[in-house]
């Protein structure tokens, strides 16, 4: 893009090297002469000038085409790390074993592969423990009961919450605590 505007640079300044060369010699030429060569002038000048436009435009068509092939295609890298999940989960409900253990494994493998695509993607947990203060940016208080805790702060945790690159995906869903009656 730089690259295009120093072309459009050099060609406006040899337009203008030319337009002054021109000036010296108007005054050798007829009024006729004269007025056929600002003309072409003028016509030379707007070719210019449509080539420069159509070449931005170009470049914000090709710009814009850019931002939504990287919106389309932004989760590729997360969908590629999913689809080894899957595969894993697909595995372990064809196991016919009967072995809790093996499965238990397979499973934990499974996990293991999850929490490795999330840390890839930058997904993390919210998951406040037992007396943390209530946090509305990231907690969402499903009730509150009665506790010797210090009112609104977390009694229990019913569903973590998520992360995406400090984003709340979902918020942790919790039950506070609220003074006895």
């Amino acid at each position: 893009m730089q690259e295009n505007q120093n072309q459009a640079a050099e060609a406006v300044e040899n337009e203008m090297t030319d337009t002054a060369s021109a000036a010296h010699t108007e005054l050798e030429q007829t009024p006729e002469q004269h007025i056929a060569g600002l003309e072409a002038e003028i016509a030379e000048l707007n070719d210019t000038l449509l080539r420069a436009r159509a070449e931005l435009d170009n470049q914000r068509r090709r710009a814009q085409e850019e931002v939504a092939a990287a919106h389309k295609y932004a989760i590729g890298k997360f969908a590629g790390e999913l689809v080894t999940v899957k595969d894993y989960l697909e595995m372990a409900l064809l196991d016919q074993s009967g072995q809790i253990d093996t499965l238990k494994m397979g499973v934990d493998m499974t996990l293991k592969q999850l929490i490795s695509a999330f840390d890839k993607a930058q997904i993390k947990d919210i998951a406040p423990k037992a007396g943390d203060k209530l946090d509305p940016h990231q907690h969402q208080a499903m009730s509150a009961e009665e506790s010797d805790a210090e009112p609104n702060t977390v009694v229990r945790v019913m569903q973590k919450g998520y992360l995406l690159a400090d984003r709340v995906l979902r918020p942790a869903m919790v039950v506070v605590a609220k003074a006895k009656a």
